[in-house]
């Protein structure tokens, strides 16, 4: 992935399989919104809740399938997670928009 996707993607994958969520936060613009299951959350405070809040819930591992960009900024990694949720395995599409080298947004499904 560290050839096809900006050092900004290649961190947030780190920092979520480092179960960091301040990093993960940390990789997002102050005004950035991420879409995850249906629900929007909105600003670094809000992403880093809803990441602290996922590493109790559920625990699984992360394997990155595939990464293009669709247009300048606008990047989609693939991955396919195993782990204890419902169903045990899945394949999501993580579709990020970036601006400089932070993430704007982010959409997940």
């Amino acid at each position: 992935m560290t050839e096809t996707a900006p050092d900004v993607i290649v961190r947030y994958f780190a920092a979520t399989d480092a179960k960091d969520p301040s990093a993960i936060a940390a990789c997002f613009a102050e005004s950035s919104t991420v879409v995850d299951e249906g629900q929007t959350y909105s600003g670094r405070s809000e992403i880093e809740r809803w990441r602290r809040e996922l590493i109790g819930k559920w625990s699984y591992t992360t394997t990155i399938t595939g990464a293009s960009s669709a247009a300048p900024g606008e990047y989609r990694v693939s991955a396919h997670l195993v782990g204890d949720f419902p169903g045990g395995e899945a394949d999501l599409s993580f579709d990020f928009t970036l601006a400089g080298d932070e993430i704007v947004a982010l959409h997940i499904g």
